[in-house]
């Protein structure tokens, strides 16, 4: 059997899966960075300032954070979609992908820290 041949055993790498492009994966990654940083962003807002604070109060028992969570969440399956509508034939440089994504949540974990938020 040739290598290009898939086996009736199920052998899983064939020639189509050696070539799936990775840009839908990347996509993923980056977008749970990009929705992670902004939750954070979100937060730091909806404290600091009145305005948006009862902008985000989407629930009364819950407060703020009903509304800050949800438009994260929105934000995060948006930049995932147009990321993914962008990226889903493209091979990319996922090291440097992910070291954005990884920055990105590194900083939102900063932001969420109070003495780091309380500096906004």
């Amino acid at each position: 059997m040739s290598a290009h041949t898939p086996s009736i055993s199920g052998d899983a790498r064939t020639a189509d899966a050696r070539d799936l492009p990775n840009g839908p994966g990347a996509a993923a990654v980056l977008a749970a960075g990009i929705g992670s940083f902004l939750l954070a962003v979100f937060a730091i807002l909806a404290d600091k300032a009145a305005s948006i604070k009862s902008l985000m109060n989407f629930s009364k028992p819950t407060g703020p954070l009903s509304g800050v969570t949800t438009c994260a969440i929105v934000a995060w399956l948006a930049a995932w979609a147009l990321l993914h509508a962008r990226w889903r034939n493209r091979n990319l440089a996922f090291a440097r992908v992910s070291a954005i994504a990884f920055v990105l949540l590194f900083l939102s974990l900063l932001l969420t820290f109070p003495p780091i938020a309380d500096l906004f």
